[in-house]
């Protein structure tokens, strides 16, 4: 099964939500990443929101994804917001630190004033 992403565009924003509770197989994280690098490269200065909301699990290599993603966008001068990590999750990256190399909103709504 390959993980379901919902991609939508408000403004100049790219909002991709996945839609899969579970992001667990490789396959799975070799799709999204797929899916997401070239959402990174089809703008100069990308703005993107990875809304989690529907994921309740995740593997340690979704995390691995997320930083390659996040060091495109870098380099490339634009932003990433991640929304909507249930409690959980946010656990994990608040013990691997990575909160402190994401930018984490509760909500895609706060995630896109963000960007405004």
């Amino acid at each position: 099964m390959n993980p379901k992403l919902s991609v939508e565009y408000v403004d100049s924003v790219v909002v991709a939500t996945f839609t899969s509770e579970k992001i667990l197989e490789d396959v799975d994280i070799q799709a999204l990443e797929k899916t997401l690098l070239p959402l990174v490269d089809q703008d100069r200065k990308p703005l993107i929101i990875l809304d989690f909301s529907n994921v309740k699990f995740l593997t340690s290599s979704v995390l691995g994804l997320l930083i390659r993603i996040l060091k495109k966008v870098n380099e490339a001068g634009g932003g990433l917001r991640l929304c909507g990590i249930n409690a959980k999750i946010l656990e994990i990256f608040n013990i691997t630190r990575l909160d402190k190399v994401f930018e984490i909103v509760s909500t895609r709504e706060k995630a896109l004033v963000e960007f405004r």
